[in-house]
């Protein structure tokens, strides 16, 4: 994230633009499917991450995905609580938690991350995917990109990424913003995206998180996720587990449900994760980004001639 300054005023939408939310990317770094700011409101009362569409992405889609991100899908997906609707420059807003895009995280904590951390972050996702996908829902934008590291959890963003980049039927494997590496073939094809194009995606995330790369050699993998995360990146949608699969390999071992619990009653899934779960010297990184951000000095606003 570049370090908040007193700016020009630029403005998405309502808001005020304090600082980028991702870095400049360098050779390796995933692509972010879309422009992602750290803004506050005139009042100065509410700070939110604000977003816009890639130059080339379609519009309508933009804010029909946006529109879809509403839906609550749990502790560790970051809702859409505002959109412009439809508009030459659409845009759309969630609160701003302080957070990580799990590239800077990386830069941050100077490599791979710790497996503890790959398997929280693993497990957080696979519950936000088995809610989706109970509810008849595809997420359909799972990639390194779309995950924030809090420091109370992951964060999964960027809904609807692959549906707003490309329509079904249109080659999607070299749009703006989609990470190859992380598109299932059959969605980077043009096929419409369905849950086990998210499995994928997860497997991307895990195998970026562990290694630094969505598509690794299989002996880069920690030993105890090759298995896994080689099942996610299955070229073969029906040979990827199920997101309530993963969760169940994935979660904190845990005492067993009782009679007619489901895997997603059980306290692996309460909305908590491991202490010490997010290294310390990211911990550290969150709460510099709070600090700076609280400290943002933006102009203050032009007042008309009566």
């Amino acid at each position: 994230m570049e370090r908040p300054r007193r700016g020009t005023g630029r403005r998405i939408g309502p808001y005020t633009l304090i600082t980028r939310l991702d870095s400049a990317g360098g050779p390796g770094t995933p692509p972010v499917p879309e422009h992602r700011f750290i803004a506050r409101s005139a009042d100065g009362d509410r700070t939110v991450l604000v977003s816009a569409p890639l130059d080339g992405v379609d519009p309508g889609r933009f804010v029909v995905e946006a529109e879809a991100a509403r839906y609550l899908l749990g502790p560790w997906a970051a809702p859409v609580t505002e959109c412009s609707g439809p508009s030459p420059s659409p845009w759309h807003a969630r609160p701003y938690l302080p957070a990580l895009p799990l590239a800077t995280a990386l830069a941050v904590y100077g490599g791979p991350l710790p497996e503890q951390t790959v398997r929280a972050l693993g497990a957080a996702l696979a519950e936000t995917l088995a809610i989706a996908h109970a509810a008849g829902t595809t997420h359909a934008g799972v990639s390194p990109a779309a995950v924030l590291l809090a420091g109370d959890g992951p964060r999964l963003t960027c809904f609807g990424a692959v549906r707003a980049a490309g329509p079904d039927g249109e080659h999607r494997g070299a749009l703006p913003g989609l990470d190859p590496g992380s598109l299932a073939p059959e969605q980077a094809s043009g096929g419409r995206p369905r849950p086990p194009g998210d499995i994928y995606g997860l497997g991307a995330v895990l195998s970026y998180a562990s290694t630094g790369h969505t598509v690794p050699d299989r002996d880069e993998l920690p030993a105890s996720l090759r298995p896994l995360v080689t099942a996610c990146l299955s070229r073969d949608p029906a040979a990827r587990p199920q997101a309530v699969q993963l969760l169940e390999q994935l979660a904190p071992v845990a005492p067993a449900p009782g009679p007619g619990a489901t895997v997603l009653d059980s306290p692996a899934t309460a909305p908590h994760l491991p202490q010490g779960w997010l290294p310390g010297r990211l911990v550290a990184a969150v709460a510099r980004q709070s600090a700076v951000v609280l400290a943002a000095e933006l102009p203050a606003p032009a007042h008309g001639n009566n």
